[in-house]
């Protein structure tokens, strides 16, 4: 049965979340973003009119979401005063606030993601670490892992570099994720992940670790400026090693980047043209070298605090155990979970949410 406190509190929650979320300013933006996409001129740059027809699709998912939450807020409050006077409507009122809390938590969830990429899409890679075989394996299930998560998002998935292992498994795989919050959320994976298990390559079938690790970067928009110099950028074409349509093995379509000044190295092989391929990599290699600069910005401030910066890429998240027991469990958050088929089937929202819930309540 829902209380007045219950109530109260929902109340104060709408009421945070409608500021929080800045849904005025909001508003705001979204009738000028209309009032330009209703500009016909605007359309003569279709990229340009894409970028701003997202971004309004994205104002109003929000402004949506908390009227969502306001609806239900006030059809509660009007069940319970009915429930006063008749117990049947007790029932109703108890669904409602059950969907009320369903879509206060949604809008908490999208509070988090303020960060100027958050919102956008993600570039995520998977490579195996110690482990030989068996890291390939891990890699090929880590990126399974992703794409069933990514797909049961409704989010767009687009492999660009996935290679196959020597064997089994996949040497590395690289893809695109679109959809709203796709970075914001993924933000959670970087890191190096754990499996230990019964090796399925081992004749005496030993227990093995195996480690591979992950990294997550967002697409950068268009607009924001990166200190890219296409003359420090190596291009060399080779043919294509994995999936990729017809092409594969038949042309040079693959890309490989080298940025001379940095060392950083992106291949891409999944497009089916080498100009698809040439496109996708730069996207990349764009990330990195943004995600590099703020990198070193950090720790430029870090050494001025006098503070040590831990670097989160590159150490254990998580651990999956297969053997002797089953369990995944965050080293980060504490979430754990004895059903690791389901995890490996990409039922990661426990884990994301988990983190990130952990890293507000570190920031506060």
């Amino acid at each position: 049965m829902v209380e007045a406190k219950d109530l109260e509190a929902a109340a104060v929650r709408v009421r945070e979340a409608r500021s929080f979320l800045k849904v005025d300013e909001k508003q705001v933006q979204l009738g000028e973003l209309e009032r330009r996409l209703s500009n016909p001129a605007v359309w003569d740059d279709p990229q340009a009119a894409s970028a701003l027809s997202k971004e309004a699709a994205d104002l109003r998912s929000v402004i949506s979401s908390c009227r969502e939450a306001e609806g239900l807020l006030e059809e509660v409050q009007a069940a319970v005063e009915l429930a006063g006077e008749d117990e049947s409507f007790l029932q109703e009122a108890d669904a409602q606030f059950r969907a009320l809390e369903e879509a206060l938590d949604s809008l908490e969830v999208e509070s988090w993601f303020t960060g100027p990429f958050d919102s956008g899409d993600a570039i995520l890679s998977v490579n195996p670490g110690q482990g030989g075989l068996e890291a390939q394996d891990w890699t090929d299930m880590l990126y399974k892992m992703y794409v069933r998560y990514a797909e049961s998002k409704g989010w767009k998935v687009t492999g660009l570099d996935i290679v196959p292992g020597e064997g089994i498994g996949l040497d590395r795989a690289t893809i695109q994720v679109e959809g709203r919050n796709a970075y914001g959320m993924l933000t959670s994976e970087a890191g190096v992940h754990r499996l230990v298990r019964i090796s399925p390559t081992d004749a005496k079938k030993r227990r093995q670790t195996t480690f591979a690790s992950v990294e997550v970067l967002p697409v950068m928009p268009d607009d924001i400026e990166v200190d890219l110099n296409p003359a420090d950028v190596r291009v060399d074409v080779y043919r294509s090693s994995g999936p990729g349509g017809q092409c594969v093995n038949t042309t040079d379509s693959a890309v490989r980047l080298t940025h001379i000044p940095t060392g950083i190295v992106v291949t891409c092989q999944n497009e089916k043209s080498q100009i698809q391929n040439k496109e996708a990599a730069f996207r990349v290699l764009r990330a990195r070298l943004y995600e590099l600069e703020q990198r070193k910005r950090q720790e430029e401030l870090d050494q001025l605090r006098g503070e040590r910066m831990e670097n989160s890429f590159g150490s254990q998240i998580r651990n999956y155990v297969l053997y002797p027991y089953q369990m995944v469990k965050d080293l980060r958050s504490g979430v754990e979970t004895g059903n690791v088929d389901a995890v490996l089937g990409g039922d990661l929202d426990n884990f994301v949410i988990g983190y990130h819930k952990w890293n507000v309540s570190q920031k506060g």
